[in-house]
Protein backbone atom coordinates (compact mmCIF):
# COMPACT_ATOMS: atom_id res chain seq x y z
CA UNK A 1 0.00 0.00 0.00
CA UNK A 2 0.67 3.78 -0.55
CA UNK A 3 1.55 6.20 2.36
CA UNK A 4 -1.42 8.63 3.18
CA UNK A 5 -1.23 11.43 5.62
CA UNK A 6 -2.98 11.17 8.66
CA UNK A 7 -5.26 14.40 7.80
CA UNK A 8 -8.18 13.84 10.03
CA UNK A 9 -6.32 12.82 13.07
CA UNK A 10 -4.04 16.14 12.69
CA UNK A 11 -6.65 18.32 11.61
CA UNK A 12 -8.96 17.53 14.63
CA UNK A 13 -5.64 17.97 16.94
CA UNK A 14 -4.52 21.13 15.47
CA UNK A 15 -8.25 22.44 15.09
CA UNK A 16 -10.16 20.81 17.83
CA UNK A 17 -8.01 19.86 20.29
CA UNK A 18 -5.10 22.17 20.66
CA UNK A 19 -6.33 25.44 18.88
CA UNK A 20 -3.31 25.72 16.89
CA UNK A 21 -5.68 27.36 14.08
CA UNK A 22 -5.97 30.44 16.33
CA UNK A 23 -2.46 31.14 15.92
CA UNK A 24 -3.12 33.60 13.32
CA UNK A 25 -4.61 35.40 16.62
CA UNK A 26 -0.39 36.50 17.25
CA UNK A 27 0.99 39.48 15.26
CA UNK A 28 3.83 37.26 14.22
CA UNK A 29 1.95 34.29 12.87
CA UNK A 30 -1.08 36.71 11.30
CA UNK A 31 -0.45 34.85 7.91
CA UNK A 32 -1.45 31.59 9.17
CA UNK A 33 -5.25 31.94 8.41
CA UNK A 34 -6.72 28.08 8.78
CA UNK A 35 -7.85 28.01 5.26
CA UNK A 36 -3.88 28.47 4.56
CA UNK A 37 -2.88 25.80 7.45
CA UNK A 38 -5.69 23.42 6.22
CA UNK A 39 -4.07 24.15 2.08
CA UNK A 40 -0.49 23.42 3.59
CA UNK A 41 -2.07 20.29 5.31
CA UNK A 42 -3.31 18.91 1.84
CA UNK A 43 -0.49 19.67 0.09
CA UNK A 44 2.53 18.28 2.08
CA UNK A 45 0.09 15.18 2.29
CA UNK A 46 0.21 15.21 -1.45
CA UNK A 47 3.79 16.32 -1.34
CA UNK A 48 4.93 13.30 0.51
CA UNK A 49 2.49 10.55 -0.94
CA UNK A 50 3.31 11.61 -4.71
CA UNK A 51 6.95 12.79 -4.91
CA UNK A 52 8.74 11.99 -1.87
CA UNK A 53 7.45 8.14 -0.72
CA UNK A 54 8.38 6.29 -4.40
CA UNK A 55 12.12 7.85 -3.50
CA UNK A 56 12.01 5.50 -0.34
CA UNK A 57 12.75 2.22 -1.83
CA UNK A 58 15.64 3.15 -4.29
CA UNK A 59 16.77 4.91 -1.12
CA UNK A 60 17.38 1.52 0.71
CA UNK A 61 18.18 -0.46 -1.82
CA UNK A 62 20.91 2.11 -3.77
CA UNK A 63 22.00 3.75 -0.80
CA UNK A 64 24.57 6.56 -1.53
CA UNK A 65 27.75 5.85 -3.38
CA UNK A 66 31.15 7.35 -2.24
CA UNK A 67 33.71 8.09 -5.16
CA UNK A 68 37.37 8.28 -3.70
CA UNK A 69 39.03 9.91 -6.77
CA UNK A 70 36.75 12.71 -6.36
CA UNK A 71 36.03 12.26 -2.66
CA UNK A 72 32.18 13.01 -3.41
CA UNK A 73 29.08 11.24 -3.07
CA UNK A 74 26.03 10.41 -5.39
CA UNK A 75 22.25 9.87 -3.66
CA UNK A 76 20.30 7.16 -4.98
CA UNK A 77 18.07 7.68 -7.67
CA UNK A 78 14.81 10.06 -7.35
CA UNK A 79 16.56 11.99 -4.80
CA UNK A 80 17.81 15.22 -6.74
CA UNK A 81 14.42 15.28 -8.67
CA UNK A 82 12.66 14.77 -5.56
CA UNK A 83 14.88 17.72 -3.64
CA UNK A 84 14.26 19.83 -6.32
CA UNK A 85 10.57 19.97 -5.69
CA UNK A 86 10.62 19.84 -2.27
CA UNK A 87 12.77 23.02 -2.72
CA UNK A 88 10.63 25.02 -5.30
CA UNK A 89 7.31 23.97 -3.29
CA UNK A 90 9.10 26.56 -0.63
CA UNK A 91 9.05 23.43 1.80
CA UNK A 92 12.78 24.60 3.12
CA UNK A 93 11.53 27.73 4.17
CA UNK A 94 8.41 27.22 5.76
CA UNK A 95 8.61 28.47 9.42
CA UNK A 96 12.44 30.36 8.83
CA UNK A 97 12.59 34.23 9.15
CA UNK A 98 10.65 36.47 7.08
CA UNK A 99 13.81 38.87 6.61
CA UNK A 100 16.09 35.85 4.98
CA UNK A 101 13.29 34.42 2.77
CA UNK A 102 11.67 32.56 4.92
CA UNK A 103 7.47 32.25 5.44
CA UNK A 104 7.44 32.65 8.92
CA UNK A 105 4.64 30.43 9.82
CA UNK A 106 4.08 28.50 13.22
CA UNK A 107 6.68 25.58 14.24
CA UNK A 108 3.94 23.28 14.56
CA UNK A 109 3.15 23.52 11.20
CA UNK A 110 6.69 22.36 10.49
CA UNK A 111 6.00 19.09 12.82
CA UNK A 112 3.34 17.82 10.78
CA UNK A 113 5.76 18.50 7.44
CA UNK A 114 8.55 16.97 9.31
CA UNK A 115 6.34 13.82 10.20
CA UNK A 116 4.90 13.51 6.43
CA UNK A 117 8.73 13.65 5.19
CA UNK A 118 9.70 11.16 7.37
CA UNK A 119 6.85 8.66 6.70
CA UNK A 120 7.44 8.70 3.64
CA UNK A 121 11.37 8.84 3.31
CA UNK A 122 13.12 9.53 6.75
CA UNK A 123 16.69 9.20 4.32
CA UNK A 124 15.55 11.81 2.26
CA UNK A 125 14.15 14.04 5.07
CA UNK A 126 17.32 14.08 6.95
CA UNK A 127 19.31 16.48 4.34
CA UNK A 128 16.68 19.42 4.73
CA UNK A 129 16.23 18.47 8.42
CA UNK A 130 20.17 19.34 9.62
CA UNK A 131 19.56 22.30 7.11
CA UNK A 132 16.72 23.52 9.29
CA UNK A 133 19.01 23.48 12.60
CA UNK A 134 22.05 25.37 10.80
CA UNK A 135 19.76 27.93 9.92
CA UNK A 136 18.60 28.67 13.61
CA UNK A 137 22.13 28.12 15.07
CA UNK A 138 23.10 30.96 12.25
CA UNK A 139 20.21 33.22 13.37
CA UNK A 140 20.15 33.08 17.04
CA UNK A 141 23.72 33.29 17.16
CA UNK A 142 25.92 34.31 14.28
CA UNK A 143 26.49 37.77 12.87
CA UNK A 144 25.11 40.14 10.42
CA UNK A 145 27.89 39.58 7.92
CA UNK A 146 27.27 35.79 8.79
CA UNK A 147 23.60 35.58 8.51
CA UNK A 148 23.39 37.62 5.17
CA UNK A 149 26.24 35.61 3.74
CA UNK A 150 24.31 31.82 3.83
CA UNK A 151 21.17 32.38 5.26
CA UNK A 152 19.16 33.35 2.45
CA UNK A 153 20.72 30.41 0.68
CA UNK A 154 19.96 27.99 3.33
CA UNK A 155 16.70 28.78 3.60
CA UNK A 156 15.61 28.64 0.00
CA UNK A 157 17.11 25.19 -0.07
CA UNK A 158 20.24 26.15 -2.49
CA UNK A 159 22.78 25.34 0.24
CA UNK A 160 22.06 22.65 2.83
CA UNK A 161 24.15 22.75 5.99
CA UNK A 162 25.42 20.05 8.72
CA UNK A 163 26.34 19.82 12.12
CA UNK A 164 29.97 18.36 12.62
CA UNK A 165 30.52 17.12 16.46
CA UNK A 166 31.27 13.57 16.66
CA UNK A 167 34.61 12.78 15.99
CA UNK A 168 36.75 9.08 16.70
CA UNK A 169 37.49 9.37 20.30
CA UNK A 170 34.42 11.40 21.51
CA UNK A 171 30.59 11.05 21.46
CA UNK A 172 28.75 12.57 24.01
CA UNK A 173 31.87 13.83 25.95
CA UNK A 174 32.51 16.48 23.37
CA UNK A 175 34.91 17.80 26.02
CA UNK A 176 37.44 15.29 24.19
CA UNK A 177 37.14 16.77 21.02
CA UNK A 178 40.50 17.31 19.13
CA UNK A 179 39.89 19.45 15.88
CA UNK A 180 41.71 23.10 15.92
CA UNK A 181 40.84 26.32 14.78
CA UNK A 182 44.22 28.65 14.25
CA UNK A 183 43.28 32.36 13.64
CA UNK A 184 44.07 33.52 10.85
CA UNK A 185 45.35 36.96 9.35
CA UNK A 186 42.44 38.04 7.61
CA UNK A 187 39.86 37.56 10.96
CA UNK A 188 38.84 33.68 9.20
CA UNK A 189 40.35 30.81 11.00
CA UNK A 190 41.65 27.87 9.63
CA UNK A 191 40.53 24.28 10.61
CA UNK A 192 42.01 20.62 10.94
CA UNK A 193 40.32 17.74 12.08
CA UNK A 194 37.97 14.70 11.44
CA UNK A 195 34.34 14.60 12.29
CA UNK A 196 32.68 11.01 12.20
CA UNK A 197 28.87 10.30 11.65
CA UNK A 198 28.16 13.23 9.79
CA UNK A 199 24.70 13.65 8.04
CA UNK A 200 24.75 15.17 4.91
CA UNK A 201 28.51 16.18 5.23
CA UNK A 202 28.74 15.37 0.99
CA UNK A 203 26.25 14.81 -1.79
CA UNK A 204 24.87 15.93 -4.98
CA UNK A 205 21.71 17.46 -3.88
CA UNK A 206 23.36 20.75 -3.63
CA UNK A 207 26.38 22.81 -4.87
CA UNK A 208 27.10 24.10 -1.72
CA UNK A 209 27.30 22.69 1.85
CA UNK A 210 27.60 24.54 4.66
CA UNK A 211 29.11 22.98 7.74
CA UNK A 212 29.15 23.82 11.38
CA UNK A 213 31.89 22.78 12.90
CA UNK A 214 32.85 22.77 16.74
CA UNK A 215 36.76 23.08 17.74
CA UNK A 216 38.68 24.22 19.98
CA UNK A 217 41.31 27.77 19.58
CA UNK A 218 44.79 27.49 19.91
CA UNK A 219 44.22 29.39 24.19
CA UNK A 220 40.78 26.95 24.68
CA UNK A 221 40.53 26.28 28.06
CA UNK A 222 39.90 22.38 28.81
CA UNK A 223 36.46 20.54 28.71
CA UNK A 224 33.56 22.06 26.93
CA UNK A 225 33.74 25.34 28.03
CA UNK A 226 37.00 25.47 25.37
CA UNK A 227 34.60 24.49 22.68
CA UNK A 228 33.73 27.57 19.89
CA UNK A 229 31.47 26.76 16.90
CA UNK A 230 32.74 27.99 13.38
CA UNK A 231 31.19 27.96 9.57
CA UNK A 232 33.01 25.94 7.23
CA UNK A 233 31.33 25.84 3.65
CA UNK A 234 32.46 23.21 1.52
CA UNK A 235 32.56 26.31 -1.53
CA UNK A 236 33.80 29.77 -0.51
CA UNK A 237 31.01 31.84 -1.08
CA UNK A 238 33.45 35.25 -2.07
CA UNK A 239 35.31 33.22 -4.27
CA UNK A 240 34.00 29.82 -5.55
CA UNK A 241 36.71 27.93 -4.68
CA UNK A 242 36.65 24.71 -2.66
CA UNK A 243 37.21 24.69 0.59
CA UNK A 244 39.48 21.36 1.52
CA UNK A 245 36.58 19.82 3.88
CA UNK A 246 36.40 16.24 2.21
CA UNK A 247 34.09 13.37 2.59
CA UNK A 248 36.53 10.88 3.48
CA UNK A 249 34.20 8.07 2.86
CA UNK A 250 30.53 6.69 3.65
CA UNK A 251 29.58 5.05 7.11
CA UNK A 252 28.28 0.89 6.48
CA UNK A 253 25.09 1.44 8.10
CA UNK A 254 21.45 -1.41 8.63
CA UNK A 255 19.12 1.59 7.84
CA UNK A 256 18.53 5.27 6.17
CA UNK A 257 20.94 4.12 3.80
CA UNK A 258 20.00 7.14 1.07
CA UNK A 259 21.26 9.43 3.81
CA UNK A 260 24.72 9.80 3.45
CA UNK A 261 26.57 9.86 6.86
CA UNK A 262 30.25 11.16 6.26
CA UNK A 263 33.68 10.74 7.89
CA UNK A 264 34.63 14.57 6.92
CA UNK A 265 38.14 15.85 7.19
CA UNK A 266 38.88 19.23 7.51
CA UNK A 267 43.01 20.12 5.91
CA UNK A 268 42.87 23.75 6.87
CA UNK A 269 39.68 24.40 5.79
CA UNK A 270 39.05 28.29 6.01
CA UNK A 271 36.02 28.65 8.63
CA UNK A 272 34.54 32.02 10.32
CA UNK A 273 34.13 32.30 14.44
CA UNK A 274 29.99 32.24 15.00
CA UNK A 275 29.57 34.39 18.48
CA UNK A 276 31.93 34.38 21.28
CA UNK A 277 35.07 32.52 21.55
CA UNK A 278 34.49 29.21 23.41
CA UNK A 279 30.99 29.52 23.31
CA UNK A 280 30.04 26.66 20.78
CA UNK A 281 28.17 24.74 23.25
CA UNK A 282 25.62 26.59 23.93
CA UNK A 283 25.63 27.84 20.38
CA UNK A 284 25.20 24.42 19.03
CA UNK A 285 22.40 23.25 21.31
CA UNK A 286 20.10 25.65 19.57
CA UNK A 287 20.99 23.38 16.61
CA UNK A 288 21.04 20.36 18.68
CA UNK A 289 17.26 20.59 21.25
CA UNK A 290 15.74 21.83 16.91
CA UNK A 291 17.81 18.57 16.00
CA UNK A 292 16.10 16.18 19.28
CA UNK A 293 12.63 17.31 18.45
CA UNK A 294 13.00 16.52 14.63
CA UNK A 295 14.52 13.20 15.75
CA UNK A 296 11.40 12.58 17.69
CA UNK A 297 9.27 13.37 14.40
CA UNK A 298 11.26 10.86 12.84
CA UNK A 299 9.96 8.33 15.37
CA UNK A 300 6.64 9.12 14.74
CA UNK A 301 6.61 9.01 11.11
CA UNK A 302 7.95 5.55 10.86
CA UNK A 303 5.42 4.26 13.58
CA UNK A 304 2.38 5.68 11.42
CA UNK A 305 4.11 4.33 7.72
CA UNK A 306 3.97 1.32 9.98
CA UNK A 307 0.93 1.20 11.43
CA UNK A 308 -0.72 1.77 8.31
CA UNK A 309 1.30 -1.57 6.62
CA UNK A 310 -0.09 -3.32 9.35
CA UNK A 311 -3.14 -2.23 8.91
CA UNK A 312 -3.36 -2.79 5.74
CA UNK A 313 -2.27 -6.44 5.54
CA UNK A 314 -4.26 -7.75 8.40
CA UNK A 315 -7.54 -6.39 6.48
CA UNK A 316 -6.37 -8.21 3.60
CA UNK A 317 -4.67 -11.11 4.75
CA UNK A 318 -6.71 -14.23 5.17
CA UNK A 319 -6.13 -17.00 8.01
CA UNK A 320 -8.28 -19.19 10.59
CA UNK A 321 -11.92 -18.29 11.69
CA UNK A 322 -12.23 -16.00 14.27
CA UNK A 323 -13.35 -17.40 17.96
CA UNK A 324 -16.69 -16.11 17.81
CA UNK A 325 -17.63 -17.44 14.57
CA UNK A 326 -16.78 -16.46 10.63
CA UNK A 327 -16.91 -13.19 10.00
CA UNK A 328 -16.24 -13.71 6.24
CA UNK A 329 -18.50 -16.88 5.36
CA UNK A 330 -18.17 -16.30 1.73
CA UNK A 331 -14.43 -16.55 2.14
CA UNK A 332 -12.01 -19.40 3.11
CA UNK A 333 -10.88 -17.57 6.38
CA UNK A 334 -11.21 -14.82 8.15
CA UNK A 335 -8.80 -11.82 7.82
CA UNK A 336 -6.52 -11.73 10.40
CA UNK A 337 -7.85 -7.91 11.82
CA UNK A 338 -10.57 -10.59 13.72
CA UNK A 339 -7.84 -12.27 15.99
CA UNK A 340 -7.68 -10.51 19.79
CA UNK A 341 -3.90 -10.67 19.42
CA UNK A 342 -3.23 -9.18 16.07
CA UNK A 343 -6.46 -6.61 17.14
CA UNK A 344 -3.85 -5.98 20.86
CA UNK A 345 -0.77 -4.81 18.54
CA UNK A 346 -3.32 -3.08 15.99
CA UNK A 347 -4.23 -0.73 18.44
CA UNK A 348 -1.02 -0.68 20.40
CA UNK A 349 0.39 1.03 17.44
CA UNK A 350 -2.92 3.15 16.75
CA UNK A 351 -3.25 4.46 20.48
CA UNK A 352 0.73 5.05 20.60
CA UNK A 353 0.76 6.72 17.66
CA UNK A 354 -2.21 9.26 18.21
CA UNK A 355 -0.67 9.60 21.51
CA UNK A 356 2.48 10.65 20.33
CA UNK A 357 0.86 13.14 17.69
CA UNK A 358 -1.04 14.50 20.43
CA UNK A 359 2.19 14.89 22.56
CA UNK A 360 4.83 16.40 19.31
CA UNK A 361 1.66 18.86 18.45
CA UNK A 362 1.95 19.94 21.39
CA UNK A 363 5.06 20.62 22.19
CA UNK A 364 5.00 22.59 18.73
CA UNK A 365 1.91 24.76 20.01
CA UNK A 366 4.21 25.80 23.27
CA UNK A 367 7.13 26.45 20.85
CA UNK A 368 5.48 28.88 18.75
CA UNK A 369 4.12 30.68 22.16
CA UNK A 370 7.01 30.84 23.61
CA UNK A 371 8.05 32.72 20.92
CA UNK A 372 5.42 34.64 18.98
CA UNK A 373 2.78 35.53 22.36
CA UNK A 374 3.01 38.88 23.22
CA UNK A 375 2.25 38.28 26.92
CA UNK A 376 5.95 37.33 28.85
CA UNK A 377 4.29 35.59 30.99
CA UNK A 378 2.86 33.16 28.34
CA UNK A 379 6.10 32.71 26.71
CA UNK A 380 8.21 32.34 29.90
CA UNK A 381 5.53 29.27 30.59
CA UNK A 382 5.19 28.06 27.26
CA UNK A 383 9.24 27.98 27.10
CA UNK A 384 9.34 26.00 30.40
CA UNK A 385 7.08 23.22 28.42
CA UNK A 386 9.40 23.20 25.61
CA UNK A 387 12.34 22.67 27.46
CA UNK A 388 10.85 20.05 29.64
CA UNK A 389 9.03 18.37 26.91
CA UNK A 390 12.05 18.27 24.29
CA UNK A 391 14.28 15.33 25.54
CA UNK A 392 10.60 13.08 26.37
CA UNK A 393 9.34 13.96 22.67
CA UNK A 394 12.80 12.59 21.65
CA UNK A 395 12.77 9.96 23.31
CA UNK A 396 9.56 8.37 23.90
CA UNK A 397 8.83 8.77 20.17
CA UNK A 398 11.74 7.19 19.21
CA UNK A 399 11.55 4.20 21.23
CA UNK A 400 7.87 3.96 20.83
CA UNK A 401 8.04 4.65 16.98
CA UNK A 402 10.97 1.81 16.36
CA UNK A 403 8.75 -0.53 19.00
CA UNK A 404 5.74 0.46 16.32
CA UNK A 405 7.18 -0.61 13.35
CA UNK A 406 8.88 -3.75 14.62
CA UNK A 407 5.09 -5.02 16.34
CA UNK A 408 3.76 -3.94 12.54
CA UNK A 409 6.29 -6.51 11.24
CA UNK A 410 4.97 -8.69 13.70
CA UNK A 411 1.68 -8.63 12.47
CA UNK A 412 2.50 -9.25 8.92
CA UNK A 413 4.30 -12.17 10.52
CA UNK A 414 6.83 -13.90 7.97
CA UNK A 415 6.15 -11.25 5.32
CA UNK A 416 6.74 -9.03 7.54
CA UNK A 417 10.32 -10.55 8.17
CA UNK A 418 11.12 -9.96 3.87
CA UNK A 419 12.49 -7.35 1.79
CA UNK A 420 9.11 -7.94 0.00
CA UNK A 421 7.66 -6.02 2.11
CA UNK A 422 8.82 -2.43 3.02
CA UNK A 423 8.11 -2.75 7.06
CA UNK A 424 11.04 -4.48 7.39
CA UNK A 425 13.19 -1.28 6.38
CA UNK A 426 11.31 0.73 8.74
CA UNK A 427 12.60 -1.36 11.77
CA UNK A 428 15.77 -0.86 10.52
CA UNK A 429 15.69 2.66 9.60
CA UNK A 430 14.52 3.87 12.64
CA UNK A 431 16.86 2.13 15.29
CA UNK A 432 18.99 5.16 15.03
CA UNK A 433 16.33 7.41 16.00
CA UNK A 434 17.38 6.06 19.53
CA UNK A 435 20.86 7.20 19.45
CA UNK A 436 21.30 9.86 17.83
CA UNK A 437 21.22 13.21 18.60
CA UNK A 438 21.96 12.30 22.22
CA UNK A 439 21.06 8.45 22.76
CA UNK A 440 17.79 7.99 24.74
CA UNK A 441 19.93 7.93 27.87
CA UNK A 442 20.78 10.56 27.72
CA UNK A 443 17.78 12.25 27.04
CA UNK A 444 16.57 10.70 30.24
CA UNK A 445 19.25 12.25 32.26
CA UNK A 446 18.66 15.67 30.93
CA UNK A 447 15.07 15.72 31.98
CA UNK A 448 15.76 13.96 35.42
CA UNK A 449 19.36 14.85 36.07
CA UNK A 450 19.30 18.66 35.00
CA UNK A 451 15.82 20.03 34.03
CA UNK A 452 13.84 18.83 37.45
CA UNK A 453 16.26 21.02 39.34
CA UNK A 454 16.61 24.20 36.10
CA UNK A 455 14.91 27.04 37.75
CA UNK A 456 14.64 25.46 41.36
CA UNK A 457 11.65 23.14 40.06
CA UNK A 458 9.77 26.10 38.21
CA UNK A 459 9.97 23.77 34.55
CA UNK A 460 8.12 20.96 36.17
CA UNK A 461 5.42 22.59 38.62
CA UNK A 462 4.80 24.04 34.97
CA UNK A 463 3.96 21.27 33.27
CA UNK A 464 2.26 20.11 36.19
CA UNK A 465 -0.03 23.49 36.52
CA UNK A 466 -0.91 22.99 33.12
CA UNK A 467 -2.11 19.33 33.48
CA UNK A 468 -4.35 19.98 37.13
CA UNK A 469 -5.42 22.99 35.28
CA UNK A 470 -6.81 20.86 32.60
CA UNK A 471 -9.03 18.76 35.60
CA UNK A 472 -9.85 21.92 37.17
CA UNK A 473 -11.04 23.62 34.35
CA UNK A 474 -13.09 20.74 32.65
CA UNK A 475 -15.41 19.16 35.62
CA UNK A 476 -16.40 17.17 32.67
CA UNK A 477 -12.83 15.66 31.88
CA UNK A 478 -13.00 12.21 30.40
CA UNK A 479 -11.04 9.78 32.42
CA UNK A 480 -11.12 12.24 35.08
CA UNK A 481 -9.91 9.63 38.02
CA UNK A 482 -6.66 8.31 35.51
CA UNK A 483 -5.92 10.90 34.36
CA UNK A 484 -5.65 12.16 38.00
CA UNK A 485 -3.83 9.06 39.62
CA UNK A 486 -1.12 9.69 36.44
CA UNK A 487 -0.47 13.07 37.96
CA UNK A 488 -0.14 11.74 41.78
CA UNK A 489 2.14 8.59 40.43
CA UNK A 490 4.73 11.18 38.77
CA UNK A 491 4.44 13.39 41.31
CA UNK A 492 5.51 10.44 43.49
CA UNK A 493 8.26 9.76 41.15
CA UNK A 494 9.66 13.95 41.25
CA UNK A 495 9.77 13.90 45.02
CA UNK A 496 11.64 10.73 45.02
CA UNK A 497 14.21 11.60 42.96
CA UNK A 498 14.31 15.39 44.62
CA UNK A 499 14.49 13.65 47.81
CA UNK A 500 17.43 10.80 46.80
CA UNK A 501 19.42 12.49 44.25
CA UNK A 502 21.14 15.33 45.32
CA UNK A 503 23.09 13.13 48.44
CA UNK A 504 23.40 10.29 45.88
CA UNK A 505 23.79 10.92 41.56
CA UNK A 506 23.71 7.21 40.66
CA UNK A 507 20.01 7.16 42.11
CA UNK A 508 18.69 9.85 39.36
CA UNK A 509 20.59 8.01 36.76
CA UNK A 510 19.12 5.00 38.09
CA UNK A 511 16.04 6.73 37.83
CA UNK A 512 16.36 8.61 34.68
CA UNK A 513 14.95 5.91 31.82
CA UNK A 514 12.12 4.68 33.96
CA UNK A 515 10.97 8.96 35.36
CA UNK A 516 11.10 9.86 31.36
CA UNK A 517 8.87 6.94 30.41
CA UNK A 518 6.47 7.83 33.29
CA UNK A 519 6.41 11.37 32.30
CA UNK A 520 5.47 10.66 28.77
CA UNK A 521 3.02 8.33 29.66
CA UNK A 522 1.45 10.78 31.94
CA UNK A 523 1.59 13.68 29.86
CA UNK A 524 -0.10 11.49 26.95
CA UNK A 525 -2.91 10.58 28.98
CA UNK A 526 -3.26 14.37 29.81
CA UNK A 527 -3.77 14.71 25.81
CA UNK A 528 -5.66 11.58 25.39
CA UNK A 529 -8.45 13.04 27.99
CA UNK A 530 -8.41 16.36 26.16
CA UNK A 531 -9.01 14.18 22.86
CA UNK A 532 -11.86 12.33 24.22
CA UNK A 533 -13.29 15.73 25.97
CA UNK A 534 -13.36 16.94 22.81
CA UNK A 535 -14.76 14.56 21.00
CA UNK A 536 -17.45 13.96 23.51
CA UNK A 537 -18.21 17.66 23.16
CA UNK A 538 -18.13 17.90 19.53
CA UNK A 539 -20.26 14.67 19.37
CA UNK A 540 -22.91 16.66 21.52
CA UNK A 541 -22.99 19.43 19.25
CA UNK A 542 -24.06 17.14 16.09
CA UNK A 543 -20.63 17.57 14.51
CA UNK A 544 -19.40 15.44 11.30
CA UNK A 545 -16.76 13.14 11.34
CA UNK A 546 -18.60 10.26 13.95
CA UNK A 547 -16.53 7.70 13.19
CA UNK A 548 -13.68 9.77 13.83
CA UNK A 549 -14.91 11.09 17.19
CA UNK A 550 -15.96 7.74 18.45
CA UNK A 551 -13.12 6.14 17.79
CA UNK A 552 -11.40 8.79 19.80
CA UNK A 553 -13.28 7.59 22.91
CA UNK A 554 -12.43 4.05 22.00
CA UNK A 555 -8.75 4.83 21.96
CA UNK A 556 -9.03 6.86 24.66
CA UNK A 557 -10.24 3.88 26.73
CA UNK A 558 -7.67 1.52 25.23
CA UNK A 559 -5.34 3.78 26.65
CA UNK A 560 -6.16 4.32 30.16
CA UNK A 561 -7.47 0.63 29.85
CA UNK A 562 -4.60 -0.85 28.83
CA UNK A 563 -1.18 1.11 28.36
CA UNK A 564 -1.80 3.89 31.16
CA UNK A 565 -1.10 1.11 34.16
CA UNK A 566 2.40 0.71 32.83
CA UNK A 567 2.66 3.80 35.11
CA UNK A 568 2.82 1.85 38.80
CA UNK A 569 5.31 -0.43 37.67
CA UNK A 570 7.83 2.70 36.83
CA UNK A 571 6.80 4.41 40.03
CA UNK A 572 8.18 0.77 41.55
CA UNK A 573 10.78 0.58 39.63
CA UNK A 574 12.23 4.41 40.13
CA UNK A 575 11.76 3.41 44.58
CA UNK A 576 13.53 0.77 44.06
CA UNK A 577 16.72 2.73 43.60
CA UNK A 578 20.20 1.70 42.36
CA UNK A 579 20.78 -1.18 44.90
CA UNK A 580 20.31 -4.44 42.55
CA UNK A 581 21.37 -1.87 39.57
CA UNK A 582 24.96 -1.15 40.82
CA UNK A 583 25.72 -4.30 42.99
CA UNK A 584 26.98 -6.71 40.26
CA UNK A 585 31.12 -6.59 41.06
CA UNK A 586 33.81 -6.16 37.92
CA UNK A 587 34.41 -9.89 38.37
CA UNK A 588 31.06 -11.12 38.44
CA UNK A 589 29.89 -10.24 34.84
CA UNK A 590 31.50 -13.44 33.43
CA UNK A 591 31.32 -15.93 35.51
Amino acid sequence: MSYQAPLNDIRFLLNDVLGVNQLHELPNYSEATPDLIDAILEEAGRVAAEVIQPTNRPGDTEGCQFHPETASVTTPTGFKEAYRQFVEGGWTALDAPVAYGGQGLPHTLKFVVDEMMCSSNLSLGMYPGLTHGAISALHEHGSDALKDTYLEKLISGEWTGTMCLTEPQCGTDLGLIRTKATPADDGSYRIEGTKIWITGGEHDLTDNIVHLVLAKLPDAPKGTKGISLFVVPKVLPETGERNPAWCGGLEHKMGIKGSATCVMNFEGAKGWLVGQPHDGMRQMFTMMNEARLMVGMQGLGLAETAFQESLGFARERLQSRSLSGPKNPDGPADPVLVHPDVRRMLMRQKVLNEGMRALALFAGQQLDLSIAHPDESVRESADDLVQILTPVVKAFLTDEGFNNANTGLQVLGGAGFTTDWPIEQLVRDGRIARIYEGTNGIQAMDLAGRKLALKNGRLIRNLFKTMTGFLSDHEDAAHREGLKHAIRTLEKATTWIGENGPSDPEQVGAAATPYLRLTALTVIAYLWSRQATTAQRLLDAGAGQTDLLKAKQTSAQYYFDKLLPEIDWLLADIRDGKASLMALEDDQWAV
